[in-house]
């Protein structure tokens, strides 16, 4: 079964109807509307398109592009498995407290780009993400980073 199904919603369709961020947000009308949803195994798989306005150079995208693809899918695959460590009903409001990303090579805009991302480490409020990039057969870019659920009095709790 392919888990992303354009037909079902994706866990920022789900958690996050109202949520405004340029990456993941649906309701950012002017941002990337990264759809990500749950592997079988636990992480996190999203296609998505790029625009002409996307693009670095002609036919290739944009490196601030691809960290913001890694950052916001790594930072929903931390979310859901903080909220499913924690046995509750919804995500935690998570941030970035870190993230390196390698580019690797230039990524293509001329078709489908994938990302997929899994937790390698976890704490009781933070996740660490290793994120790829692949279009055009090849994986572009990697991203490692640390994503940590917030507390009341931080600009981002129930955010979503």
């Amino acid at each position: 079964m392919n888990p992303v199904n354009q037909s079902n919603p994706s866990v920022q369709e789900r958690y996050a109807p109202t949520n405004i961020c340029f990456g993941c947000g649906p309701a950012n009308e002017k941002g990337l509307h990264i759809r990500s949803f749950e592997t079988p195994d636990g992480g996190f798989v999203a296609e998505w398109r790029a625009e002409p306005h996307h693009q670095a150079f002609p036919g290739m995208l944009n490196g601030g592009i691809t960290g913001a693809l890694l950052d916001c899918h790594g930072n929903w695959c931390a979310a859901i498995h903080l909220m499913k460590k924690r046995g509750e009903s919804a995500p935690p409001c998570t941030v970035t407290a870190d993230f390196a990303v390698k580019l690797k090579r230039p990524t293509p805009v001329d078709g489908p780009i994938t990302l997929r991302a899994r937790v390698v480490e976890s704490g009781e409020d933070r996740a660490v993400v290793e994120a790829e990039l692949e279009a055009g057969g090849k994986v572009t870019a990697t991203c490692r980073g640390t994503f940590v659920a917030v507390k009341p009095g931080h600009p981002a709790y129930h955010r979503w």
